[in-house]
């Protein structure tokens, strides 16, 4: 749920930060086959540091979501991302996705890369990718970072991915546009576009939805994973994006709360903290993972 049909294209319009491909440079890719699957990966182990699965919202990508951090976190850590069917550079599936597959893809992508533990950090739906993970795979995980993410989607937001997924499918990319960037913006960078910036906005929007976006939104409906938080026991950061009107904030102080013993921190932006406040975005992440506090 990144929301990256509602990018930062639609953000920079607003506030001129930088855009999710800001950082695409530098940033190696190379693919994962599974049942005749390819799911493209994006690969940042320069460093040598401890390793980092990355695990992205729907309707975005790792370097949509991920672009403006990758370059602070891969001096640091071994990265590692994939591209879910029907985004970045993954082909779109045949059937219909499900979070055990896009857990294991991912781990499979660390394996390619020689990465037998790593921290987890997931962003929206990538959050319950990330939990996913730590569950099938409990001896290989040393930390999650959950951001703008949730346990269940509860009714309202259920009823967004429903409606964000059919329309995705359906490919009326304007019309899923004009739902996602009023949710994703927080309000102050809403109500500050002229009625000319939102239109560039919802077009540009429209413009950079992925053919796999509805796929991907259709995990949103129907998703608990309550059951599984409790049984977590590792350390964990939950980033919760106070502005954030597509996750509400409800949503992910539910999703702190469901774990034995997560830490919290928060960021003052609405769905896109990549594009609002990614140096800060950053720094949590950095800091939980090296142990310092985060603020």
């Amino acid at each position: 749920m990144s929301a990256t049909t509602a990018t930062s294209t639609a953000t920079s319009t607003a506030t001129s930060t930088a855009t999710s491909t800001a950082t695409s440079t530098a940033t190696s890719t190379a693919t994962s086959t599974a049942r005749g699957a390819h799911y493209a990966r994006t690969v940042r182990t320069e460093s040598g540091g401890p390793g980092l699965l990355l695990a992205h919202g729907a309707g975005g990508s790792v370097e949509a979501n991920f672009g403006p951090l990758l370059d602070a976190l891969a001096a640091r850590h071994s990265v590692v991302g994939v591209d879910y069917p029907g985004a970045g550079g993954t082909p779109r599936s045949e059937g219909p996705l499900s979070l055990d597959e896009l857990a294991d893809q991912l781990v499979a992508a660390a394996d390619a890369e020689g990465l037998e533990r790593f921290a987890v950090l997931g962003y929206s739906l990538g959050g319950n990718v990330a939990v996913r993970v730590a569950t099938r795979y409990p001896g290989r995980v040393t930390a999650l970072v959950l951001t703008a993410s949730f346990a269940r989607a509860g009714h309202g937001f259920g009823l967004v991915g429903e409606l964000w997924s059919e329309l995705g499918r359906r490919g009326e990319n304007e019309l899923l546009a004009r739902l996602l960037v009023p949710l994703v913006l927080s309000e102050e960078q809403l109500e500050a576009l002229s009625p000319g910036q939102l239109e560039d906005a919802v077009r540009g929007t429209a413009s950079t939805v992925p053919p796999g976006s509805g796929d991907q939104a259709a995990l949103i409906k129907g998703t608990d994973l309550r059951a599984e938080l409790a049984g977590i026991g590792v350390p964990v950061l939950v980033v919760e994006t106070t502005r954030d009107r597509l996750v509400p904030r409800a949503a992910q102080q539910e999703l702190a709360r469901a774990l034995p013993d997560a830490r919290r921190a928060e960021l003052p932006t609405g769905h896109l903290p990549f594009a609002e406040r990614p140096a800060e975005w950053a720094a949590l992440v950095t800091e939980f993972l090296s142990g310092r506090p985060a603020r």
